[in-house]
């Protein structure tokens, strides 16, 4: 590519982890700033009404693994994403659950939409092998056919978010 263009729709993906939060307010930042539209993501595996309703009593809709249970955990991630991407000043174009794989949701997402860019989250703390990128990070890695942005926290844990996202 000779000359480089702003982007026009960024997916991003959330799982309601604290490294989501950072996640969304780059992406949405990043949108903001190119004037494009932003898709919200969550993936989560389906679990019976019974299944959920314990899960959300006992875990707080809390995801396991970067695995959100359930979707009113996911519905909940993909409230608090679309707060925190409103608050950065973005252009929500979608805020979409998916059951399923959430490397799958987020590339079909982005092949759908014809996104430029996907943005997610990788954490630190992992086996060996995950500990470059990730297994979500990793397969999107290598199947996205756009631009891949990836967040990483700075210390293992939880990431500030930054008062001013638009400072330099």
């Amino acid at each position: 590519m000779s000359d480089m263009t702003d982007y026009r729709v960024v997916v991003v993906g959330t799982d309601g982890s604290s490294l989501a939060d950072p996640t969304v307010a780059r992406a949405a930042w990043l949108a903001k700033h190119d004037d494009a539209d932003l898709v919200i993501v969550c993936a989560y595996s389906g679990l019976s009404r019974r299944a959920e309703a314990k899960n959300v009593a006992t875990l707080g809709g809390d995801s396991r693994g970067g695995e959100v249970l359930g979707r009113t955990a996911a519905g909940d991630a993909i409230s608090r994403a679309v707060a925190i991407a409103a608050a950065q000043g973005a252009t929500v174009a979608a805020a979409l659950t998916m059951e399923g794989d959430a490397a799958a949701a987020l590339i079909e997402t982005a092949d759908a939409r014809n996104a430029e860019l996907l943005v997610l989250g990788a954490r630190s703390d992992r086996s060996l092998a995950e500990r470059l990128l990730g297994t979500v990070a990793t397969e999107v890695v290598k199947r996205a056919r756009c631009d891949v942005l990836i967040v990483r926290p700075t210390e293992p844990g939880e990431i500030p978010v930054p008062e001013d996202a638009t400072g330099r």
